[in-house]
């Protein structure tokens, strides 16, 4: 009956979540008439702290005011969410006088808001304010005030904080932002913060971490029949091999791939070396390069694995596209 109705309905469904969003996207985008000094004097004030950002919230302004802090984290700038309740019953102890205070009240008007105020000014540390009301208590306590008022809440009563909070958190988004770009924040620093996240993968996993070695390396001799090398290839299931002197240097590299297009010409192909059929100048990588580079370098040459050699050109592994898509990258 239900699943009935919803298809009975599903242009309206439709419809209506296209007018969410294009409300909220609109509240949103209001916000950038009240980027101005204060949001200058916002961010030199972030830029120049040697503390921590402390930010603190209520309700659905103390949701927002977490993933801020999370961001701001994210972004190397040291930042704790805290509670103004929780600040009273011991985490003041947290603060210090180094830190800077965000405080997120759309209405400026939070009671539990308004209790700690007076105790955070007397740390005589600055506070950067998120509301809605630059005459509110908030505003006034406040050394800078960011304005984030909406005109529509994209709830048809008006009432939900779906736009202001939405709007709340983009501003929260635009000053983290700003100052991770300013203090030259890198690729390379949010993989420091997220060594086991996607990105993270991608700019810290190195090829010695994955790669295949030992018995799992095939290695066959020049003088090697490719009948021989087939078994050798096959036994590894990596459908290729290197090829190496006495000193075990790579001097070549045989696929399938090169099997299949040399066996259409010669047909007497599995008795012959291995020597004048593989390739002699393979493309290689390090055991100390990125993974991500290793997988480009396969896509653009279209392979899928690549010999690891060290810096005196020996074979140290193997590094195979179906072990590089087990890490998620």
């Amino acid at each position: 009956m239900v699943a009935e109705k919803i298809n009975q309905n599903k242009e309206k469904i439709i419809k209506l979540a296209k007018k969410i969003l294009i409300t909220e996207a609109k509240q949103v985008l209001l916000q950038t008439k009240h980027i101005n000094s204060q949001f200058v004097y916002a961010v030199e004030t972030i830029l120049n702290c040697t503390g921590k950002i402390i930010v603190l919230g209520v309700g659905k302004s103390g949701l927002i005011g977490r993933k801020i802090a999370a961001t701001f984290s994210s972004l190397n700038i040291p930042s704790v969410f805290l509670h103004p309740v929780e600040l009273l019953h011991g985490d003041l102890g947290l603060i210090r006088k180094e830190d800077v205070i965000l405080i997120l009240s759309y209405s400026g008007e939070t009671e539990e808001i308004k209790r700690v105020l007076p105790i955070l000014k007397n740390f005589g540390i600055k506070i950067i304010a998120f509301t809605k009301n630059k005459t509110s208590k908030l505003a006034k306590a406040a050394d800078i005030v960011l304005i984030t008022k909406v005109q529509k809440e994209a709830c048809p009563y008006n009432i939900v904080p779906t736009s202001s909070t939405t709007a709340m958190l983009a501003l929260g988004d635009a000053l983290g932002i700003t100052v991770a770009m300013l203090k030259g924040f890198k690729k390379e620093d949010f993989a420091r913060v997220h060594p086991a996240g996607s990105l993270g993968k991608q700019l810290t996993l190195k090829v010695k971490d994955i790669m295949r070695v030992g018995k799992l390396v095939p290695k066959v001799s020049p003088e090697t029949k490719i009948k021989d090398a087939l078994l050798v290839m096959t036994s590894t299931k990596l459908g290729a091999t290197t090829v190496v002197d006495k000193k075990g240097k790579l001097v070549g590299y045989f696929t399938d791939g090169d099997f299949r297009r040399w066996s259409q010409k010669i047909p007497d192909l599995l008795n012959h070396q291995i020597k004048n059929y593989m390739t002699k100048n393979p493309k290689v990588v390090s055991p100390n390069e990125l993974v991500v580079n290793a997988k480009e370098i396969m896509k653009k040459y279209n392979c899928d694995n690549l010999p690891v050699v060290d810096k005196n050109y020996k074979v140290v592994g193997i590094i195979d596209e179906r072990d590089i898509l087990k890490e998620g990258i």
